[in-house]
């Protein structure tokens, strides 16, 4: 099945470019982040806002959070256990705010704040993506 135009890079790049956001400049280092985190990761648009993939989608931007940047770490459409259950992220740094047994957000304040937690960052979206 072809992926359809919403989906594609280029559709992400088209949306950042006409993206007027107070945060704009955290969201774009953000997807870099992401992005580079692992070769199989891709990116589309979901509920309005950059997402990101592989197999499912697992991380979206929440682009109307008040302060800051704020990224929605979810395991796609699928129902797994873990709605149930919950999964195991070692989170020493605490950057996971849980809002379900399967979905926690991440909110980082401004670039000063990225660049402190990005490796913690890193680690845990390399986590992230064995249960998605």
């Amino acid at each position: 099945m072809a992926k359809s135009r919403a989906s594609t890079p280029e559709s992400v790049e088209a949306f950042l470019a006409s993206l007027e956001h107070p945060f704009k400049q955290e969201i774009l280092a953000l997807r870099q982040i992401i992005l580079g985190a692992d070769p199989q990761i891709a990116e589309g648009i979901k509920w309005n806002a950059p997402s990101f993939h592989t197999s499912e989608y697992f991380a979206t931007f929440q682009l109307r959070a008040k302060e800051g940047v704020q990224l929605i770490l979810h395991l796609g459409a699928k129902t797994r256990d873990t709605a149930t259950t919950g999964i195991a992220i070692s989170d020493p740094d605490s950057l996971l705010e849980w809002l379900a047994k399967d979905r926690a957000s991440v909110k980082f304040r401004d670039l000063k704040d990225i660049d402190a937690k990005r490796s913690a960052f890193e680690k845990l979206l390399r986590q992230w993506l064995k249960h998605v």
